[in-house]
């Protein structure tokens, strides 16, 4: 079994090659990239990165403050979209893709399909975003086929409650809108009654800083009830989810992205998922999770093939790059979820976190190579870096709803201004990239083609030094962390220097390593795999292994066995 490495990107970023970009921009002034700007060259240079899989995110049709009703798609009011360009994740339309990434809108769904066939092409599969627990607040299907009945179509909603609605109602409450923001008619936004919002808000007035552009689906949950669950017979909602879920596998899609998975009962997804899967064995399901005390639930009985480990590795990662824990950390965020670690996802950016090299992260990429290492090779699960992370993008900008935020927007008509050049119009010469963004991009592509490429890392075992070398006066425990993979012909030795200087380590190798792993005490032969030094080294539970790592860095020893 390969390793899975995964490109997130935004398609609605990727492409846009516009320069001159205005704060809070139109589409007509700031541009958008298209479905086709994923040329065969374009992915084959994403594929040179040891990328296995592209997670294409903001693909299907979401709300937007962009007219597109010449195109029969029904204007979404101001009030209740988030920025210019509006979130990915509050979805207005689950049978269709989204408009503003398609050179002829009429044919947006061929240039989708075109996407994903020309991903294929090129070796890699594709992911896109499933997003379960909300749907835009003018949630409404003009390309559904004819036989599906659309989300609230048939509600009850003199009932707040009531097992088949699809959504959630206050009775008899008028929605009290989003600061009373008119459109350009100066008509007020109106919905009565009001629907509950995506974030389990049960009020009429949701705030800025609630889900408010969204309303929350209904799985058969009454929360009033005590969260009483009435599953038997099968909830409407669960039904009209499974059809969209089999729409897009039939389009060859080869994973979904499960949004805030924990908010959709886990008996939907242990439900769900085997009747995708009946049908597409090789499609996979990733949940996006933050509560480590299910993530055996939704592995076991919710049938995820992976988690988000956000708030395990992620956080203390980012701990650890910012001065604010040890490196020795790292061991406790594995022990946490013990036997799982391989059913884990790690990265250490994606859209919904700030860039490493903001400055309200490490403001500096470089700083979080050595993250990257541990991240990327520590276990077999998959690993992912979002796009421009691979030349420290600094999310910098003050795009207009993100504002200065340290993240790239996914609100906002914008560009990533690394990514353009490396794009360069194309040529993918490097040649507008500054020096330290292309070191950033060789370590990137160095790292994860290793781990493309090794049996020790996609399959092989684990094991942790940090126990031996706690104490090790030779060795910093703030700054340093190490371990073992091996699978029966490799073992690498990992080590990741967080410190900002270089570091002369000498690493113990304790005998229970030796025992378990099957290794034998003797003097072999190695190459370092990130720079391709070679040498020989005695391999003892009696004598240390001497590690010389530069600063910010690390080392992965291969020994063959």
């Amino acid at each position: 079994m390969d390793k899975i490495i995964i490109y997130q990107v935004l398609p609605r970023l990727f492409g846009n090659q516009t320069k001159k970009l205005v704060q809070n921009g139109s589409l007509k002034q700031n541009g958008c990239g298209k479905f086709n700007d994923f040329t065969s060259e374009v992915l084959n240079e994403i594929k040179k990165l040891g990328v296995s899989h592209i997670w294409f995110t903001g693909v299907i049709e979401h709300a937007t403050q962009t007219d597109y009703s010449d195109f029969g798609i029904s204007k979404d009011h101001p009030a209740v979209v988030k920025g210019k360009a509006g979130s990915p994740y509050a979805i207005k339309d689950y049978y269709d893709v989204d408009p503003d990434l398609a050179v002829n809108v009429k044919d947006r769904m061929k240039e989708f399909q075109n996407l994903i066939t020309n991903t294929h092409k090129a070796g890699l599969k594709a992911i896109i975003d499933f997003v379960p627990n909300h749907v835009a607040r003018q949630y409404k299907s003009d390309a559904k086929p004819k036989k599906i009945k659309d989300l609230g179509e048939d509600d009850d909603k003199n009932c707040a409650f009531c097992r088949d609605n699809n959504f959630y109602y206050l009775p008899n409450q008028e929605f009290a809108g989003q600061f009373g923001l008119a459109d350009e008619n100066g008509v007020v936004y109106s919905e009565f009654p009001a629907k509950v919002t995506g974030n389990d808000c049960f009020r009429n007035d949701p705030s800025e800083f609630d889900w408010f552009e969204t309303i929350k689906l209904n799985y058969g949950i009454n929360y009033a009830d005590f969260h009483n669950k009435e599953f038997c017979p099968v909830p409407n909602t669960w039904n009209k989810m499974l059809d969209i879920l089999l729409f897009w596998a039939k389009k060859k899609v080869d994973g979904f992205r499960c949004d805030m998975a924990e908010m959709v009962p886990v008996e939907f997804w242990g439900w769900a998922i085997p009747q995708v899967k009946a049908q597409y064995p090789n499609i996979i399901f990733i949940a996006e999770t933050y509560d480590r005390n299910q993530y055996a639930l939704y592995l076991n009985e919710g049938q995820f093939d992976y988690l988000y480990d956000k708030v395990g590795l992620y956080d203390t990662l980012r701990g650890v790059i910012s001065g604010f824990q040890p490196a020795s950390c790292i061991t406790g965020a594995w022990q946490c979820i013990d036997g799982l670690q391989n059913r884990m996802l790690n990265f250490l950016e994606n859209h919904d976190e700030q860039r490493i090299a903001s400055d309200f992260f490490a403001g500096n990429a470089v700083k979080a190579l050595p993250a990257m290492l541990v991240s990327a090779t520590m276990s077999n699960g998959p690993v992912m870096i979002y796009s421009g992370q691979e030349f420290g993008e600094k999310g910098m900008d003050n795009e207009g709803f993100s504002g200065i935020d340290g993240r790239t927007s996914i609100f906002d008509y914008w560009a990533v201004p690394s990514v353009q050049n490396w794009i360069n119009n194309g040529k993918f010469d490097g040649k507008k990239l500054k020096k330290e963004q292309k070191d950033i991009y060789d370590f990137y592509a160095k790292l994860l083609n290793i781990c493309a490429q090794s049996d020790a890392i996609a399959t092989g075992s684990f094991f942790d030094l940090m126990y031996v070398n706690y104490e090790n006066d030779s060795f910093n425990a703030e700054k340093q962390y190490c371990f073992i993979r091996k699978s029966e012909k490799e073992l690498l030795i990992i080590v990741a220097n967080f410190a900002d200087s270089p570091a002369k380590l000498k690493i113990n190798l304790p005998m229970h390593a030796f025992d378990v792993l099957g290794i034998s005490e003797k003097e072999y032969s190695y190459e370092e795999l990130l720079t391709n030094s070679k040498g020989k080294a005695n391999l003892s539970s009696s004598e240390p292994l001497a590690v010389n790592v530069k600063k910010n860095n690390g080392v992965i020893y291969k020994f063959k066995l």
